[in-house]
Order: C-alpha cells, then structure tokens, then sequence
C-alpha cells in the first residue's frame, strides 16, 4: 500500500470553493479510480489557505499511471486547479514496520 501526499497551497480567497470541490471529488472521483483505497484531509492552522491530502493507494502505478492518465485525474484538476496559489508538492510513501 502507498501514501500519496499532497502539501497544497490555495489563493486565500478560495478556502470555500476549494474544500467544497475536494469533498465532491473524494465521494464522486476517487472512489472510481483503480487501486484508489481511502483518503484524509487536512487544514493547516498556522499557515492559512495550507491544505494536506493524503490518498491511499494499493500501488504506486495506481496513482502515477492508472489515475494521473486518466479522464478522472482531468476532471479532478477541473474542479480545483483554479484554487491553487502554486503547483502542489506530492510524495508517496510506504509503511516502515
């Protein structure tokens, strides 16, 4: 199983639209995606408009191939790539023990 993680910085004055667009996706979009297992979202508390992401995958290709070369990876960007204030920073890791 991998980790996706994803540090997201957002325009200030997109919190609302952006939580909305990433709680839409994560029922409608990701449940589709193959090897797609679960999710968990956070917002930052020092730092405002700082958002993580962190998807769970059965497999790294799952995320990087299956899902970022598909329609769903375009409809995800559609919803919130407006909302960012620069690319997101996204590493996946595995479980030590």
């Amino acid at each position: 199983m991998i980790v996706e993680i994803a540090d997201i910085l957002i325009k200030q004055d997109r919190k609302r639209e952006f939580e909305q667009a990433v709680f839409a996706a994560l029922t409608t979009i990701f449940p589709k995606a193959k090897g797609f297992r679960g999710h968990v979202f956070y917002r930052c508390i020092e730092t405002p408009g700082r958002y993580s992401l962190q998807l769970t995958w059965d497999t790294l290709d799952n995320h990087t191939v299956d899902f970022r070369g598909s329609s769903l990876f375009t409809e995800w960007r559609a919803l919130v790539g407006d909302c960012f204030a620069q690319p997101p920073h996204v590493e996946h890791f595995e479980c030590v023990d």
